[in-house]
């Protein structure tokens, strides 16, 4: 088993491939029969309510920033459109003075 000493620190690392680590030793592992795996084990049930759950408690965060900016957007766009309409040319000489 041998090894060196490390010149600068002064302790021994162990041999090429040990490099210190003891071998290990009682490792447990544990498998599962893939015939007795169920990889979408309720995820129908899951995708349901956990969806519904979620979306019931951000949907206070998310919703009212989209209705405001929807309904700023909307005046934007219908005061555009009126503004370059033969009523609102007519009106826009009047506003600047």
């Amino acid at each position: 088993m041998g090894g060196t000493v490390d010149p600068k620190n002064g302790h021994f690392i162990g041999n090429w491939g040990e490099l210190g680590c003891p071998t290990p030793q009682r490792i447990a592992t544990y498998s599962l029969s893939s015939n007795r795996q169920r990889p979408l084990a309720g995820a129908g049930h899951a995708a349901i309510f956990n969806t519904f759950r979620r979306f019931r408690h951000q949907v206070l965060y998310v919703a009212p920033p989209f209705i405001i900016a929807y309904a700023a957007m909307n005046w934007a766009i219908e005061r555009n459109e009126y503004l370059n309409s033969k009523p609102g040319r007519m009106l826009e000489p009047q506003e600047a003075e």
